[in-house]
């Protein structure tokens, strides 16, 4: 197993029991898209409420939006803004869909201390939901790595 799937695998079993959620979704960038915490639970799925609003994450490789092949685009769970194109996605190993670049003005970023070491969280423009964390070990272009709860995104397949 590669040393990243291995410490991805750890990181998502082991940070809930080390630190638990208290951290609320970032707030929406819309405000047509600041709603309560019972209209995104009415909105929502319970998996994709944790994520996108709790700031949860999802067990790795239970997505399949991981293995997501076709031509097409990644919008937001809670708002349906597009978030990356299918062109920039790419098979990290480490169970969560990843993408070396989001779409134009898709994403809001912020650092967050929940594992102790800062990390880059990044959040839907439009409605705050949690989508994932940036890194900086991705492919080229951009040596980036937007590694994205599959639960936190819908595909729409290019037409």
């Amino acid at each position: 197993m590669p040393r990243r799937t291995l410490l991805a695998q750890m990181a998502a079993l082991l940070s809930p029991l080390l630190m638990p959620r208290a951290a609320e979704a970032a707030a929406a960038g819309d405000p047509q898209w600041q709603l309560t915490d019972s209209q995104w639970k009415q909105r929502l799925s319970p998996a994709a409420y944790q994520v996108l609003r709790k700031e949860g994450t999802e067990r790795p490789f239970s997505s399949p939006l991981n293995n997501e092949k076709r031509a097409g685009t990644f919008h937001c769970a809670g708002c349906d803004l597009p978030l990356f194109s299918s062109k920039a996605k790419y098979e990290s190993g480490t169970g969560w869909p990843s993408f070396w670049q989001p779409l134009p003005k898709a994403i809001a970023t912020q650092v967050d201390f929940k594992l102790i070491v800062p990390r880059t969280e990044y959040h839907c423009r439009r409605c705050g939901g949690h989508q994932g964390h940036v890194f900086n070990d991705g492919p080229k272009p951009t040596g980036k790595r937007y590694c994205n709860n599959g639960v936190a995104l819908t595909f729409k397949p290019q037409a």
